[in-house]
This record gives C-alpha cells, sequence and structure tokens, in this order.
C-alpha cells in the first residue's frame, strides 16, 4: 500500500492590517500635493493651515479635505481674495494722490487766471464794475450791469465787447474748465415791450455775453452754460439803489473739478 503523503504544516497567513493606516497615509499626502500643486502661489497663512490640517490627520483628528478644498479653483479663488486687499488699499491710496494732485493743480491754474483778471480790472480802472473771487467751488467774475448792457436791454454795449473778449483770451489758456455765465437782476419789475419780465431779461443778457465769449474759436462750445436767475439769487438787499446795483449783474463761474474738504479730495460734477 502507498503511503499517504504526509502534509507540512499549514503556515499562519502574514497579518497585513498595517496596510490600511499606510493606505490611509498615502491617500492624505496625494490629497496634500495635489492641492499644493493646484495653488498658483502659497502664503504663509494658507501653508500654516495645510501643516495645521495635515498634522490633525495624522494625529487622528479632521482629515485635510476638511479643513481645505480640493476644488483647485477654489484653492486659488481664496488665495486671490487674500491678495486682493493690499492692492486695492494700493490702487485707493495711488488714486487719491493722483486726485491731491490734479486738485494742487487746479488751484495753481485758478489763482493764475484770478491774477490775469485782476491786473486787467486794475489796469483798465475797472475795480468799481468787476471783481474777482476764488472759493472752493468755483473762480466767480462778477461784472456790473451798466458795465455791459443799457437799461432794460440785453444787448451788450459795443464799448463793452473788448471786455468780453478779454476775457475769452484769458480763458482759452484753460480749456479744460466747465463755465457758467448767469444773468442776474434787482426785484423791480420790467416793463417793456421786449421783455415780460427780468427772467427773460436776466436769461438774454447772460446768453449774449457768452455768445461774444465764443467768438474766440479757441473755446468749446460744449463747456459753456447760459442761466438766467431773474431776481431770485440777489446779492444785496433789494431795498436800497445800491443794493439793487449790486443785485444787477452777469456773473461768469469757472467751476472747479475738485475741491479740498476735511483734507479730503473730492471731485466735483459741474451739473450739480
Amino acid at each position: 500500500m502507498k503511503k499517504a503523503k504526509k502534509h507540512e504544516p499549514h503556515e499562519e497567513h502574514i497579518d497585513e492590517s498595517w496596510l490600511l493606516p499606510y493606505s490611509d497615509l498615502m491617500t492624505l499626502l496625494l490629497a496634500l500635493f495635489i492641492t499644493l500643486f493646484s495653488m498658483s502661489s502659497l502664503d504663509a497663512a494658507k501653508f500654516e493651515q495645510m501643516a495645521s490640517a495635515l498634522s490633525s490627520a495624522l494625529n487622528g483628528g479632521a482629515g485635510v479635505l476638511d479643513h481645505t478644498s480640493m476644488n483647485p479653483t477654489e484653492a486659488t479663488t481664496d488665495l486671490g481674495k487674500n491678495k486682493q486687499v493690499p492692492e486695492e488699499i494700493t490702487k485707493n491710496k495711488s488714486a487719491q494722490i493722483t486726485d491731491a494732485q490734479m486738485a494742487q493743480k487746479e488751484q495753481e491754474d485758478l489763482e493764475k487766471l484770478k491774477k490775469q483778471l485782476d491786473q486787467y480790472i486794475s489796469k483798465n480802472g475797472l475795480s468799481d464794475q468787476l471783481n474777482t473771487k476764488l472759493n472752493q467751488s468755483e473762480l466767480k467774475i462778477t461784472i456790473s450791469d451798466n458795465a455791459l448792457f443799457s437799461s432794460g436791454r440785453a444787448d451788450v454795449k459795443p464799448e463793452s465787447r473788448s471786455l468780453a473778449k478779454a476775457i475769452s483770451n484769458m480763458l482759452q489758456e484753460f480749456p479744460q474748465y466747465e463755465v457758467v455765465v448767469s444773468g442776474h437782476t434787482d426785484n423791480i419789475p420790467i416793463s417793456n415791450s421786449q421783455y415780460k419780465d427780468n427772467w427773460d431779461l436776466s436769461a438774454d443778457r447772460a446768453l449774449n455775453f457768452l455768445k461774444i465769449l465764443l467768438l474766440n474759436d479757441a473755446l468749446d462750445p460744449a463747456k459753456f452754460t447760459p442761466s438766467g436767475y431773474g431776481e431770485y439769487h440777489p446779492v444785496a438787499s433789494n431795498q436800497t439803489n445800491v443794493g439793487r446795483a449790486q443785485n444787477r449783474r452777469v456773473e461768469v463761474s469757472i467751476i472747479r473739478k475738485y475741491q479740498s474738504n476735511n483734507s479730503t479730495v473730492k471731485a466735483v460734477n459741474p451739473a450739480n
């Protein structure tokens, strides 16, 4: 009889349970490197967050995926947001510096124009008929009505056209500014066949003076606006002859684009 072949004792299977934590660790590391690779740049704060997440995962806490997004777009967006803050601050500071420089240039322009006007007024003995005033919103040239018009009329006197020409020649050096020409009257009702009220008279006076200014081809008509206020913007009392004479006037206002208020430069909308 054949002897039954003896079987060797069965070897016990090697314990492979260590592969589970090892594979988990490899998965976490893979997730970490994929996330890092997806980022266009990495700042210190983001690195600390990733390191903290990894440490937590290795110590049995929440995994990397609980702390950082596996979506490359989201990671890049987060970093972009972090970088936008200083960029926006820098842009705002640059804009403020630029506005301040423009405001300074504007102040120099208007002071120069005022000086030229004052010299013209002094040279021609017109101090009782013209004056200038520079404030935070405009450079205003005020012209007495009797320097330009006959009583109750809106046609500029022939001898006064030279005044309009002189002003237009000065304005052409500063073509970037908006100019408003406004007419004003006293409160005594007008009584003639040409005008039914002071409002019409003031509007015609402003328009006629503006048209003479614009005979200078160097001026841009789009920058000029005529306006009639009638008796409704007095600068003095209408109870006296002196006050009424002050109220009858034409004003040429060169409007600022920038104004300073508590050291903050603000753009000015000429339409307001």
